[in-house]
């Protein structure tokens, strides 16, 4: 089996598709694929498709669900199929599972790839740090179950997931930037910073790379605009160190040259206390 929740819900048994067209289905079935092996709870399967209001029939249709997955699965696994769709779909005590392994999952193999890339960033190894975190960032094939219509335990999965992507292109930048991709990088950063107008460490990114590139007043235009929309919007200054990134840019600081530069930091915290 091999499930993918990194973009529309895709299920696939032998080549066949196991993702029902019903919409609640497709709820039970994202849910447990974000926790292969481990019991799902009935009453957290019940809220996510009903709330906090669940009709008195929610238990017999919940089964009636996992029903209609098991046949789906059992249709793709076919009749000469070691164990069966019960034992992959399985009912435990208090909920269900799938019994797949992590890998079979494609957040799982994300996850992985972000840790491998995260611990290679805090050694200095900053290409092997850009080759995880590119690798895991291209399991994503659009937002997280883009066609999938969440209740509110869902929701909170794929809101955790679209943070954890944006941190992780963060960090992919914070090493391609060490790497001295500085130029590379500035038509990326303008669409990100584009999409998300008060991120900071956004904008750290674009004014280094934009200096790097020999382009300070680009950058300090940036610094202007980001503290104009903050004041407007949150009626608050830049945050300290992205003002002391502000004031070393004004200063030619050595230190934001990219070869002498901190190696281990994150571009954000090249000034942080």
């Amino acid at each position: 089996m091999r499930i993918r929740v990194l973009g529309p819900l895709s299920a696939e048994v032998n080549g066949g598709s196991i993702v029902p067209t019903a919409g609640k289905p497709r709820q039970v079935l994202s849910l447990l694929a974000l926790y292969p092996g481990r019991v799902m709870p009935v009453p957290t399967l019940m809220e996510e498709i009903w709330g906090t209001q669940p009709p008195q029939s929610a238990l017999t249709t919940l089964q009636t669900y996992i029903l209609q997955l098991r046949r789906r699965l059992g249709t793709a696994m076919g009749p000469d199929a070691p164990g069966g769709a019960k034992e992959v779909l399985a009912t435990r005590h208090g909920g269900y599972l799938l019994q797949i392994t992590e890998d079979s999952v494609d957040v799982h193999d994300y996850e992985r790839l972000v840790r491998e890339g995260q611990a290679a960033f805090e050694t200095g190894d900053s290409q092997v740090s850009a080759d995880r975190l590119r690798a895991a960032l291209d399991l994503w094939r659009g937002p997280a179950l883009v066609d999938v219509r969440v209740g509110p335990i869902l929701d909170i999965e794929v809101m955790r997931l679209q943070e954890s992507r944006l941190v992780t292109v963060e960090r992919r930048i914070d090493a391609d930037l060490r790497l001295g991709r500085h130029s590379e990088l500035l038509a990326e950063l303008a669409d990100l910073t584009a999409r998300h107008p008060q991120h900071e460490g956004l904008h750290s990114q674009i004014m280094v790379a934009l200096y790097r590139a020999g382009r300070q007043a680009g950058a300090l235009d940036v610094y202007r605009r980001l503290r104009a929309r903050l004041i407007e919007d949150l009626g608050v200054e830049p945050s300290p160190q992205l003002q002391r990134l502000h004031q070393a840019m004004l200063a030619v600081d050595p230190a934001l040259d990219g070869t002498a530069g901190a190696r281990r930091g994150s571009t954000f915290d090249l000034y942080a206390v």
